[in-house]
């Protein structure tokens, strides 16, 4: 039965001219921002980094699992900052996709925070597995043996926002609409629109609490996840999120050196899935370094005082 659904999904997904998501989602999404928009490029004034893995729908055969690695950095000389951003996921347990892609962000001060546009190139490389073949051998549809799709230019570009308490951004990927050829058959990597943003509320020095919002636009379909993260003494989080007509989120995480985080996010699935899987595990590493601005000393002549 999984198998059947795995395969009714692949189908759907080759035969249409629509398509839904093709980007892979994070629950942990606000420790995640450079994937989707790369204007928050150098944002953090740090050299930061990002590992992390998705496990979705576990229990349910042919399951998409995920893993992502970025690094980003503020470049004063190009007055802004330059991202990487490497992404590799089994979706649907027979269609892989690696992406790999360069962001670069202008950055300049507006009002009590910073404004960024950025641009992120790359290449997009899919390939399917026909080992997962079905009870019917002769269907045309359905490769017999592993296929990779041609290499794909990949461009998106974005807006960012971010002060002290407050970040803003939007965003687009996919944006050549690229097409991946199979030989039998092509796909088309459709446009992707984000939206995002959070703001922190101080309770007081040791509490403080960051709603925020990750939506998520392909065609005629939306998809958003509400979040709010609780933190405590700059050393742990807790929270949870709310994916519309999808799962619940719980997560928490630890600070476990000013600059080493570790995160974690369990989705409990409320979709017509649920029935199949046992919900997504998601794991996060993080690490930031921050770089220390130079101040030159000012050297006064007394006379002139």
């Amino acid at each position: 039965m999984k198998k059947l659904l795995s395969l009714a999904l692949f189908i759907i997904s080759v035969s249409s001219n629509l398509f839904g998501q093709q980007d892979p989602q994070f629950s942990q999404n606000m420790f995640n921002k450079l994937q989707t928009n790369p204007a928050y490029a150098g944002s953090s004034d740090g050299i930061c980094g990002t590992l992390l893995y998705r496990n979705q729908w576990t229990g349910f055969e042919g399951a998409p699992k995920t893993g992502l690695f970025s690094i980003d950095a503020p470049v004063n000389f190009l007055h802004g900052g330059l991202g990487l951003t490497i992404l590799a996921a089994d979706e649907l347990g027979f269609e892989n996709t690696f992406i790999a892609k360069l962001a670069y962000a202008y950055r300049f001060n507006i009002g009590q925070g910073n404004l960024a546009i950025g641009a992120d190139f790359g290449f997009l490389q899919k390939s399917i597995d026909g080992d997962f073949k079905s009870n019917d051998p002769n269907d045309p549809i359905i490769p017999t043996s592993s296929v990779s799709g041609n290499v794909i230019p990949d461009l998106g570009a974005g807006i960012y926002y971010n002060s002290d308490k407050l970040y803003l951004g939007a965003s687009m990927s996919h944006i050549l609409e690229s097409e991946v050829d199979y030989g039998d058959f092509t796909t088309t990597m459709a446009r992707h629109l984000y939206f995002t943003g959070g703001y922190r509320i101080e309770f007081s020095p040791a509490i403080s609490l960051i709603p925020s919002f990750l939506v998520k636009n392909v065609g005629d379909q939306t998809q958003a996840d509400i979040n709010a993260n609780l933190h405590f003494n700059n050393r742990f989080w807790i929270g949870g999120s709310y994916r519309l007509e999808d799962a619940i989120v719980v997560m928490a995480g630890l600070n476990i050196t000013p600059n080493l985080r570790l995160g974690y996010s369990y989705d409990f699935t409320t979709s017509d899935l649920k029935d199949y899987s046992s919900g997504t595990h998601e794991v996060m590493l993080g690490y930031c370094y921050k770089i220390r601005k130079k101040i030159t000393p000012i050297n006064r002549n007394v006379r002139f005082l």
